[in-house]
């Protein structure tokens, strides 16, 4: 049982770690831009998806070590550089979540957005100062993701969609954006979020080739949970601006949910809003430090205050950088841009067979990860050049 729910867990923590404000905004931001042809956007980035976190769950679950000890095990200091990596994406993420975390709050109170933000923080201090600070989040990003999904599909309803259009252009698009898909997967399992649930899972002692199965399971449910809302609330947005209404620049979610049901859904926005970004302060905080704690033994023994410190200091950053709206959609791609980096390095490892042991990486998924790794190192090539010539 205890088992089960730690596998359970660790997709929850991938998915809401990756259901964030940042999520949020980038989802009706780009359903407004693109329509129903986001959908395609969507269905690519779920594929690219499933190709990266396949073969980075197997690889660091199976091997029985962290991606950053493999990572200096097959080149002395790329461990460190590699958890440089994620931490800095985590960090910028996290100044982001923060943030959704006062604007959630806002709504549901009308406290101010750095009130919420101070106390969502100690909520979030709370969680990993508990006894039981594994199973308190697991139950912890279960809950809330239920929740968030449950509320956005009434949206969904409510927001009457044009469902055909939708399935239609998921396959067959009138336009396509490739900053808007790396933006995505960026979003979804860049930098640090693709190794939350493996990590997780290393935590909790599943691990090595005879729980290659409930591994399997696992990185599967994660993604389906992470698609699932994204294509709800794709449809909620949808709904709403193909009635021709304009969603707010400063703040597009809240547009799709009060649009689509009043006052009650801008309620729901608050909550749906809160519980994604506290639950991506959880995800992006565990993660980040869990690449640091196998590479000084002072980490691993205190490694509550190290994810204390993290958490403390995007929200003094967001105090005094504010609302972010428009870096939540640059942290995405600039986490897009990570992945293929730390995705060639798993890959090379996959390869090398004194650091797996017995374990035999299947063709196909070698291949699948290859060409994950060509397709979304060309599309941050293409996304790093507009990003840098606006």
């Amino acid at each position: 049982m205890k088992k089960n729910s730690a596998i359970l867990g660790a997709a929850f923590l991938m998915a809401t770690s990756a259901i964030g404000p940042g999520f949020l905004t980038q989802t009706s931001l780009f359903t407004e831009e693109l329509m129903a042809s986001f959908g395609f956007v969507i269905l690519i980035s779920i594929i690219l998806d499933v190709g990266a976190q396949l073969n980075i769950w197997r690889i660091v679950a199976v091997s029985e070590n962290r991606a950053q000890d493999l990572a200096n095990d097959l080149l002395p200091g790329l461990g460190f550089f590699l958890a440089a990596l994620i931490a800095f994406g985590g960090l910028i993420f996290n100044i982001g979540n923060i943030a959704g975390c006062g604007l959630g709050a806002q709504v549901l109170t009308g406290a101010e957005p750095k009130t919420g933000a101070v106390i969502s923080c100690v909520i979030a201090l709370g969680i990993f100062w508990y006894k039981e600070a594994g199973r308190m989040m697991d139950n912890f990003t279960k809950l809330l993701g239920f929740l968030m999904i449950g509320l956005t599909a009434y949206i969904a309803i409510s927001s009457h969609p044009p469902v055909a259009d939708a399935l239609y252009r998921t396959v067959w698009p009138e336009k396509i954006d490739v900053m808007k898909i790396i933006t995505l997967v960026g979003g979804t399992v860049g930098g640090y979020i693709s190794f939350a649930g493996a990590h997780r899972l290393l935590d909790a002692g599943i691990k090595g080739k005879q729980n290659l199965p409930q591994i399997t399971r696992s990185s599967v449910t994660g993604i389906l949970i992470t698609a699932i809302m994204r294509f709800v609330l794709f449809l909620a947005a949808l709904g709403v601006v193909w009635q021709g209404i304009k969603l707010p620049v400063e703040n597009p979610a809240a547009g799709v949910f009060s649009s689509a049901a009043g006052a009650i859904g801008y309620k729901f926005f608050g909550v749906v809003l809160w519980s994604a970004a506290i639950t991506s302060v959880v995800g992006a905080s565990y993660t980040s430090v869990s690449f640091w704690k196998t590479l000084h033994p002072m980490i691993a023994k205190n490694e509550k205050i190290f994810i204390s410190a993290f958490i403390i200091i995007a929200t003094i950053a967001f105090i005094f950088i504010g609302n972010p709206v428009k870096q939540l959609v640059v942290a995405g791609a600039i986490n897009g841009i990570i992945l293929p980096i730390a995705l060639i390095i798993i890959m090379i490892v996959s390869a090398k067979s004194s650091m797996m042991k017995t374990y035999q990486h299947p063709a196909w998924l070698r291949v699948f990860g290859w060409m994950v790794v060509v397709v979304l190192s060309w599309m941050s090539y293409k996304t790093f050049y507009q990003l840098f010539n606006q």
